[in-house]
């Protein structure tokens, strides 16, 4: 009797699979993580690709566990990230530490699971982009006109307590160009911009990368007009190097003035007189008054 009633269950459910088979209706496919996101390393955000759901109703929970420990976690928050996430508050996040992190898809017919995704919270910082983007013309007296670019750094990274070191790309086009021109700064938060083209309109975007991650998105673009009458060529070096030369001028001259004696005993001098071999001429001169008193 036992043997009959387990054939039966065994061919209901067979007769379940095959006309489930035959509706289209299959065991999910495995979902994929896609990434994990630290915007400061006090909390950070997975995200998941689901594959197909098999024609039925499927639902997906991720579960992780810290390496070296036993106990399996659910999600703690599957809303404040968005479809398809989980966010994990500071309460669950811990740096220094390796999640081993997978997605489960389960329907009626099965369940399937994704490849681990092993996460250190310290490497996956993704910032937010900078804030508080400013662009200001500058005309100082005695001084090439520039552009004055100024920005924050990012609201949800803590750069105060010295956890990061921020670096910032900034990139400025004309309006109509192709191509972008970029500047890269460490950890300064504002940036001098020379040899604009007048008449311009010009756009601006920036971002920043920590020390261990990701570079963040690039900023919404800003623009401002630079002027008709924007000086161009930067003339003060120009005389700077004219002043310099002038007086290294003068100062050749005055040393040579000077100096011309010696320097033209150095090149031309003076040409010694005759010798004869053997002849001392302090000896003549010794003897020249003894002659003169045997002459008188």
């Amino acid at each position: 009797m036992k043997e009959n009633a387990a054939s039966r269950v065994v061919f209901i459910l067979l007769l379940f699979l095959s006309v489930s088979l035959l509706n289209g209706q299959s065991p999910p496919e495995k979902p994929k993580l896609v990434k994990c996101r630290s915007p400061g390393k006090e909390t950070f955000t997975c995200w998941w690709e689901p594959g197909a759901d098999g024609g039925l109703p499927t639902n997906y929970t991720l579960t992780y566990h810290k390496e070296g420990e036993t106990l399996i976690h659910e999600c703690p928050d599957y809303k404040t990230g968005g479809p398809n996430s989980c966010y994990f508050s500071k309460k669950h996040t811990s740096i220094w530490k390796m999640y081993v992190i997978t997605v489960n898809a389960i329907n009626q017919m099965g369940i399937s699971s994704s490849d681990p995704l092993y996460v250190d919270v310290t490497y996956i910082v993704e910032p937010e982009p900078p804030a508080n983007l400013t662009l200001e013309l500058k005309h100082p007296e005695d001084r090439k006109p520039y552009l004055w670019i100024k920005w924050s750094p990012p609201t949800m990274t803590d750069v105060k307590s010295g956890w990061f070191i921020i670096q910032y790309e900034i990139r400025l086009k004309p309006e109509k160009a192709t191509d972008w021109e970029t500047h890269f700064t460490p950890k300064q938060t504002q940036l001098k911009i020379f040899n604009l083209y007048p008449g311009q309109k010009y756009l601006v975007q920036i971002r920043c990368k920590p020390d261990h991650g990701y570079w963040s998105e690039w900023s919404p673009e800003s623009s401002i007009q630079i002027p008709n009458d924007f000086p161009v060529k930067d003339t003060s070096m120009w005389i700077f190097v004219a002043i310099l030369s002038a007086v290294i001028c003068l100062i050749m001259v005055w040393a040579v003035a000077l100096k011309g004696y010696s320097m033209v005993t150095c090149i031309l001098p003076p040409v010694p007189g005759p010798k004869i071999k053997g002849f001392d001429v302090h000896l003549l001169e010794i003897s020249q008054p003894s002659r003169l008193v045997s002459m008188f």
